[in-house]
Parts: structure tokens; sequence; C-alpha cells
């Protein structure tokens, strides 16, 4: 979502770092460069005024002109205030200190609203809580039905009435459900509309009052840009809700509703929803990802995507295959299966610092096909061939290429790529950092991954 705009704030910035010195046209400069950026990146304008003056008061303070570095101040300036923009550190959602922590979800139609409370529902399933939802959307067509079927995939418990009973009374009957079966955590799905009016303002109200959740989350689409400010605004007023929740960020948008809200409304984003499936739902990290839109990186996340689809045991039992020289083809598939569960592989590239700079990666989208036809063809094999792979000879290529519905050459890249990829991992695992010239004459023998440009 913010590719254009990380790509003119880098650039700025790299100009910036360039100088030895800078002066107060340098700074002038630079503000009118972030300006444009954040203008063109749909950005509320109010928001954007007073984000650069703000910028340029700490940028031409003496800490700044008169230290040694200039350049990184300026960058440490611009980091800690986007931040700042969307809400600094992050905030949690209040939970219950008895009984079930009732959230109540609201937004517009079409904004992923029911998806949102199924994610959200995966979300607290992870942490191992025994969460219901509430089936409150009488008036979409297929709404309950559409709840009932993602609460299944995400473990949660549905509590639904059809589409004949009043909101308001289905939203009490699944409250006192979930009290009565000491569920942890209820999500209510209220109703959307095409547009703000009066009635969905008034039902909120109700089922707000009866209730009494401890949090009301607002759930925005960031592909509608400045729109979904406006809507937030709306909601501000009307439902005094808690909290956003940002769908589809993994979209084309521009990022404005992402860096306006928070400003606009004083409502934080709690949560940012970045793919079509149950588990691509995070929380949303201010200081995280302005990192990334500066290029630095996003370790943290990276760190905990790893560890919540990591096995210890099975980690560790890994290494010691690399060290003694038993790590299979077997092996190899389960740790792409792995790697592959923690999302797109441009998403992961895009949390390792640096990452902005090497255009030729950032500006390319790795085909995930290459990866299914690499899946393809390790199940073709025998569980023999999988665990020596010098017996995969002439005619066994060739079976394993028409059991993959792949080529011949296509299997003897892989098996000729494993083999490289196992010595670089043996010594690695032995803490023998290969040698560079080495590295890339291997990686240079490799077949070529397709990418797709953007």
């Amino acid at each position: 979502m913010f590719d254009q705009l990380s790509d003119r704030l880098q650039s700025t910035l790299s100009e910036v770092r360039s100088r030895g010195k800078l002066s107060e046209s340098d700074v002038d400069a630079a503000m009118r460069e972030i300006r444009l950026a954040l203008l063109e990146a749909d950005v509320n304008f109010k928001v954007v005024k007073s984000f650069t003056r703000t910028l340029k008061e700490r940028c031409l303070g003496a800490d700044v002109l008169e230290s040694l570095d200039p350049g990184q101040q300026v960058v440490k300036i611009v980091n800690e205030e986007l931040a700042g923009l969307m809400g600094g550190t992050g905030e949690e959602l209040t939970m219950a200190h008895s009984g079930p922590t009732v959230i109540l979800m609201s937004g517009l139609q079409g904004s992923g609203k029911t998806t949102a409370c199924a994610k959200l529902a995966h979300y607290f399933g992870k942490q191992n809580k025994d969460v219901a939802l509430a089936a409150c959307d009488v008036y979409r067509p297929a709404a309950v039905e559409q709840l009932v079927t993602m609460g299944g995939r995400a473990g949660a418990h549905v509590y639904e009435q059809g589409t004949e009973a009043d909101p308001v009374e289905i939203a009490t009957w699944a409250l006192d459900r979930a009290r009565e079966e000491r569920r942890d955590v209820l999500i209510i799905d209220t109703a959307g509309r095409l547009h703000i009016d009066q009635e969905l303002m008034a039902e909120l109200a109700k089922i707000r009052k009866r209730t009494d959740p401890d949090d009301v989350l607002l759930v925005v689409d960031a592909m509608t840009g400045q729109d979904a400010v406006g809507v937030a605004e709306s909601f501000a007023e009307a439902a005094e809700f808690d909290g956003v929740v940002m769908t589809k960020l993994d979209g084309d948008a521009r990022g404005g509703a992402a860096l306006s809200v928070k400003a606009v409304t004083g409502k934080p984003i709690l949560f940012a929803s970045t793919g079509e499936k149950i588990e691509d739902f995070d929380r949303f990290h201010p200081d995280r990802m302005a990192q990334r839109i500066l290029g630095m990186g996003d370790v943290l996340s990276l760190i905990e995507k790893a560890e919540s689809h990591v096995d210890e045991k099975a980690a560790e039992d890994l290494q010691q295959k690399l060290k003694h020289d038993q790590f299979t083809l077997e092996d190899f598939l389960q740790q792409m299966k792995q790697v592959r569960k923690m999302g797109p592989l441009s998403g992961i590239l895009g949390m390792l610092p640096g990452m902005g700079a090497m255009k030729q990666l950032k500006n390319a989208n790795i085909d995930e096909r290459e990866l299914d036809r690499t899946e393809a063809i390790i199940l073709s094999m025998t569980p023999a061939e999988r665990a020596d792979p010098h017996l995969i000879k002439g005619s066994r290529r060739k079976r394993i290429a028409n059991g993959s519905g792949t080529k011949v050459q296509h299997v003897n890249a892989l098996v000729k790529q494993f083999d490289q990829m196992r010595v670089l991992m043996r010594s690695m695992a032995n803490g023998k950092m290969p040698d560079p010239q080495k590295l890339m004459q291997m990686s240079g023998q490799m077949p070529k991954q397709k990418v797709r440009r953007r």
C-alpha cells in the first residue's frame, strides 16, 4: 500500500543524508517534497499541514543543524513524527476483568466488517480464548450465513437467530448465552449501510446501550481513501468508537486513510487486515509501520511471525540435521511450507532492513507458482528419493516430472539447487560464513526464479 509514499520519502531523506551540513533552505526543500509525497498519498490536507509544520520546527532546531550528522537526525525525527501521526507505539483493547469481553463491530457495508469479525475471532483463538460471534446483521443478504461459515473456520461459536429477529434482541440474547457458557470474548457483528444514516446509528446506539461493550471498533476500508476518514469522523460523533480496524491494507490504495484517521478522529488503528486468508490479521504497530515506510524494515514483526509458525523442538531437530548433513528434501519441503504460512514472500522481504534500497527485489513479486511447482516435484518423489536425492537418475527424473506436471529440466534444476543449498546450510550451521565469491558463483548457477514486474 505505501510503496509510492515509501519511495518518495526514502528518496528525499537520501538526499538529506548526502549533505554534510544542512541549511534552512535544505530543510525547506525537504519539507516541500515530504508535503507533496503525503498529498499524493491521499493524506488529509489539514493533517499534512500540521505534520510538516511540526516536522520543520524540529528539523530547524539547534540539535539538528549543529549536529555532526544532521541527515541522520532528520531521518530520526521523520520516523518519530510519522509513527506519532499513526498513533505512536500502538494501543491495546480493553479486556473485561470478569465475564466475556464484549466487542461491538461497526462500519459501512462493503468495508469487510463480517470478515474482520471472523479474523478477530481467529486472532483471539490463537491466544487460547473461547470466542463467540453474534450475528446481528439481519439486513444484508447471506450476512448471517457468511458469519456462520467464517466463524466455523475461525473456530468460534456463532450465536444467530436468522434474519427475522430484532438485532438488539439478538445481541442481548447472545450476551446472556456468552455469560452462561463462560466465553472469554463475544464479538457482535452489526449491520452495515451503503451510507451514514440515522437508522444505522440509532440501532448501534441501542445495541451499545443494551450490551455495554468493552470496546467499539470501526471497520474502515483503506481502499476508500479520504472517504474513509469522513466515515470515521461521522462514526466518531455518533457511535463513539474506541479504535479502528483497517481492512485491505494489502491493496493498491495510497495509504492516506491509514495516515489520517488517528489525527482526524483521535482514535487509533488497533488492527490491520493484510490479506484474504483468515490469519492475515495483525495488531497495528504505528512505530513499526513508520520504519517500514522509511525502508528500515520491521524485524520485530518478522520475529513474531516466525515464532508463531515455527515449533521450537522442530527447529532444534533441524539444526542438528544440518550440522550432521542429514537435511533431506522432506525437511526442505516442511521448511518451505512453514515459511509460506508466514505470508507472501514479498511481504516478508519488506520486513527486512535495507530492502527499500534494493529496487530489483522491491519492485518484483516472487511468483508463488514457482514454489507450488517445487512442492509438486518433491511430492512426486518416493520417501527414499526425498531422503537421498542421489537416487534420482534418468527414468526416475522422467517419472517425477510426469507426476508433477513439469519437465525433466525442472527436476534436474531442483536437485542441483538442493545440493548447493545443503552445502551452504551445513557450513552456516557449523558457524562458518560462506565465502561471498563462492556464494555469488553458486547463485549464478541456480535456476532463475520467475518474477512478475509490478
